[in-house]
């Protein structure tokens, strides 16, 4: 077998799993408990097929796997992969349809189409693997570019963990929270940055495919436009819960990037 077929087959097991375990657990967490780990699997067949010899997809894997293990370690402390782990816009959804409709959600969105996505954002990977031009410039370029993201997204989450831990402090002391959410720091900046630079280091590895084909028009784009679009409904859906929580969160958007780190705006 050649790496693609090896990764269609790997996608075909890892979709049953998943499916299976959502069913007879009731839990649908599942994709995220392996959204970190999948992808970096995948990027290993693809330098594997290379013989670990190619240097530009050596620093794929090496920076899918920095991505990886930081993501992994970000969703344990949150329990993440705890009993009862479930994300809890999951549990929303649930209670906003049948559980016909939902299970058939789960099928096609939750199971196909996110697992669908793992594969497809690696696949720039495939595109270096069938173009093993020389690693140059351009390469240190994106893989420092790449290591820049990667710092964001951990400061971000760094940031939000401290801040709910104080919250939840603050609460099991009987005080209400002041502020009910994040404003400081990076968040000052973007309501979402971590999704920011999340989406980024995909563009960024979709740069190194389009590097080494030497053209950015490859069809492998899929992948992280595919990816945005599903970060874009997440951070609606996400908001919409958020201001139902918070009336002042209304403010927050106003003022505030949703994605892109930018100055604030002035209140009115």
């Amino acid at each position: 077998m050649n790496a693609i077929e090896v990764c269609l087959y790997v996608f075909g097991g890892v979709c049953l799993a998943t499916w299976l375990l959502s069913i007879t657990t009731r839990e649908y967490s599942w994709i995220d408990r392996i959204w970190s780990i999948v992808p970096v699997v995948y990027v290993a067949i693809f330098a594997g097929a290379a013989g670990f010899a190619d240097a530009r997809l050596d620093t794929m894997l090496a920076l899918t796997a920095l991505w990886g293990a930081r993501l992994t370690f970000n969703f344990a402390r949150k329990g993440g992969y705890a009993p009862g782990g479930e994300d809890y816009r999951w549990v929303i959804l649930r209670e906003r349809m049948s559980p016909g409709r939902f299970q058939l959600f789960n099928l096609f969105f939750i199971t196909i189409y996110q697992n669908a996505l793992l594969l497809l954002i690696t696949l720039p990977a495939y595109t270096a693997l069938g173009n093993r031009t020389p690693f140059g410039a351009a390469d240190v370029i994106a893989a420092v570019l790449f290591l820049a993201f990667l710092a964001g997204e951990t400061i971000a989450d760094q940031q939000q963990w401290t801040f709910h831990r104080w919250k939840h402090a603050e609460i099991a002391a009987g005080r209400e929270p002041e502020p009910r959410f994040r404003r400081t720091g990076l968040f000052r900046y973007s309501r979402h940055p971590n999704f920011f630079f999340e989406q980024a280091q995909w563009w960024t590895v979709f740069a190194f495919g389009a590097i080494a084909a030497g053209s950015v028009l490859q069809w492998t784009v899929a992948g992280p436009v595919l990816l945005t679009l599903l970060f874009a409904g997440s951070t609606r859906f996400t908001e919409s819960i958020s201001l139902g929580r918070y009336p002042e969160y209304a403010d927050y958007q106003r003022t505030t990037s949703a994605l892109v780190p930018w100055w604030p705006r002035t209140a009115r």
